[in-house]
């Protein structure tokens, strides 16, 4: 028996046992044992569904949650890469910037900026940041994203790579190299298509079942500096 204190106590304050999930458990699972093994207790039952779609609810809740942070921070972080190239005032400060502050502010190991051409390039900038800029052959853009597949090559491609495949962009940094981000860039009319790549150590930084709007961004933005610098 309830001494009288806590019996009081409780018939003033009922909330304190319905706001306790497993001190409710507990007296209906005592309610059950009373009434037997042949009884079903409907109530038991629709408590425990209750309580596993509440705990499934809660589970989604972190996780929509933890996702709005998480996409928050991206995007700051690729607002903050954005402002760090529109600053720059030359070619070379601009190219310069990318396997530098841009890398480190987006998380990745190695940015490449890769150019067709259909000739030897002969701009001393291009020679200077060998490191960043890449030139290659006409259709090695659309080659690198399909993979030599007869698929039609997305803007913006995002997939676990190795140290083989990422070569060719990456150069000796792609020993690194275990995800990538590859966004294709429209540079004017008359002009050959770019490749803007980022390269992660992580495997799983870039994923295609990721959203890709902040990157179709950050490509929108790089298209018209390029397009500004070649001009």
């Amino acid at each position: 028996m309830l001494n009288a204190d806590l019996r009081d106590r409780l018939l003033a304050e009922p909330d304190v046992i319905l706001e306790d999930r497993d001190l409710m458990r507990a007296l209906i699972e005592a309610n059950g044992r009373l009434m037997g093994d042949n009884v079903v207790d409907l109530r038991g039952i629709a408590m425990d569904k209750l309580e596993e779609r509440l705990a499934r609810l809660e589970d989604t809740h972190r996780t929509v949650i933890a996702s709005a942070y998480e996409n928050l921070a991206g995007t700051n972080q690729l607002h903050r890469a954005v402002i760090q190239l529109l600053d720059q005032t030359d070619f070379e400060g601009f190219l310069a910037v990318l396997n530098g502050p841009f890398a480190v502010q987006l998380r990745v190991q190695s940015v490449r900026l890769i150019l067709e051409t259909a000739q030897e390039a002969d701009e001393p900038a291009l020679r200077q940041v060998d490191d960043v800029v890449r030139v290659a052959e006409k259709g090695f853009v659309e080659s690198y994203l399909t993979g030599g597949r007869p698929v039609v090559a997305k803007p913006v491609t995002l997939r676990r790579t190795t140290a083989k495949n990422a070569e060719p962009v990456f150069g000796r940094a792609a020993r690194e190299i275990r995800s990538e981000a590859l966004m294709a860039l429209d540079l004017g009319p008359g002009r050959l298509p770019g490749l803007l790549a980022l390269g992660a150590s992580d495997p799983l930084q870039f994923k295609p079942a990721q959203g890709t709007e902040l990157l179709s961004f950050l490509a929108g933005v790089f298209e018209r500096l390029m397009r500004r610098w070649l001009a």
